[in-house]
């Protein structure tokens, strides 16, 4: 039988600053009322200077190799998620290899907006039953106050900065026990593009590089395309949502995260929620929030979690993993 791909350990990095929804309405045209009572959201983490994408990412692997009780070593690749990269090249994964010391294997950076780690889970799991790899890092990691258009109140009072890692190692499947990422399902709808996006890049320098959002238009696409997803994997592996122990959802917006816990019939405390404290950290959302959920011990070996995201593209995806 192919190995399975159990997820050994989990880190994360928050940057030092918090910048609070009243540290924001002394510069933008806002209230933390007003920000509560749309998202949810009461403060967010700002990176400085220093804490690049690629930093916050190396802090998020060493965190999740010591959760492990792994080292570089185990290491054969990294995936990592992002859509704010250091550089257009070398990769942002390279920088982190290169910052944890290992000379082999190889590492890329996958682009898939908030969705991103979810789709890195997929391809890393993927990888490992094929028999290529044996342990890879899976990490989001995201600097979104660096592409926010501060004139813009409706999407810069949404994001945050941070990183979130998983390793995954393989191991030979037990018949008696499954555990590890029992699978992953991954969709994009690129006609929906527009309704979030960064306006250019590198290959259109004359545009401003800034986040743009449809925010009644996302929402109304990710509650359903995310229930999809989820009855699609609990669809594959003839499990219900009854089965569930966690729902760890993309932090974007509490409304979001409140209506896809009542559609899985799930309570409140057995729904990971880091947006009040986070914001939308994109890529990093769910590695943050499923790092937090295991080292304060909620979530536990042998329980059944499942991993939702949306983001830009569109591109979604769910996962279901047995801790």
């Amino acid at each position: 039988m192919p190995p399975c791909s159990i997820l050994a350990g989990c880190g994360g990095y928050l940057p030092e600053r918090v910048v609070t929804n009243d540290e924001l309405s002394r510069t933008i045209d806002t209230s933390d009322d007003w920000i509560r009572e749309r998202t949810g959201i009461r403060q967010r983490h700002f990176a400085a200077r220093h804490e690049t994408a690629a930093f916050m990412a190396t802090a998020a692997a060493r965190a999740a190799l010591a959760d492990a009780g792994a080292t570089a070593a185990d290491v054969d690749a990294i995936i990592l998620a992002t859509s704010t990269p250091d550089q257009a090249f070398p990769a942002t994964a390279l920088r982190v290899q290169a910052e944890l010391g290992i000379t082999r294997g190889f590492g890329f950076d996958l682009s898939a907006a908030c969705a991103g780690f979810i789709y890195g889970l997929s391809v890393a799991d993927g990888m490992i039953r094929a028999g290529q790899v044996r342990g890879v890092l899976v990490i989001g990691s995201e600097v979104y106050s660096r592409i926010l258009n501060w004139q813009d109140r409706g999407t810069c009072v949404l994001f945050g900065d941070g990183a979130g890692a998983v390793l995954l190692r393989a191991e030979q499947p037990r018949h008696h026990d499954r555990r590890g990422i029992l699978s992953t399902h991954i969709h994009a709808q690129g006609t929906l593009g527009d309704i979030l996006y960064v306006d250019g890049a590198v290959g259109q320098p004359d545009k401003s590089g800034h986040l743009v959002m449809n925010g009644r238009e996302v929402f109304r696409h990710a509650v359903t395309r995310l229930a999809e997803a989820v009855d699609e994997a609990l669809a594959a592996n003839n499990l219900s949502h009854a089965d569930i122990d966690w729902l760890v959802p993309h932090q974007a917006n509490r409304r979001i995260i409140d209506a896809m816990g009542r559609k899985l019939g799930l309570p409140p405390e057995r729904v990971v929620v880091t947006v009040d404290r986070h914001a939308n950290t994109s890529a990093a959302s769910v590695p943050l929030a499923l790092a937090e959920a295991c080292r304060d011990g909620r979530i536990r070996p042998g329980q059944l979690v499942l991993l939702e995201a949306l983001g830009g593209g569109l591109t979604w995806g769910s996962a279901l993993v047995r801790m």
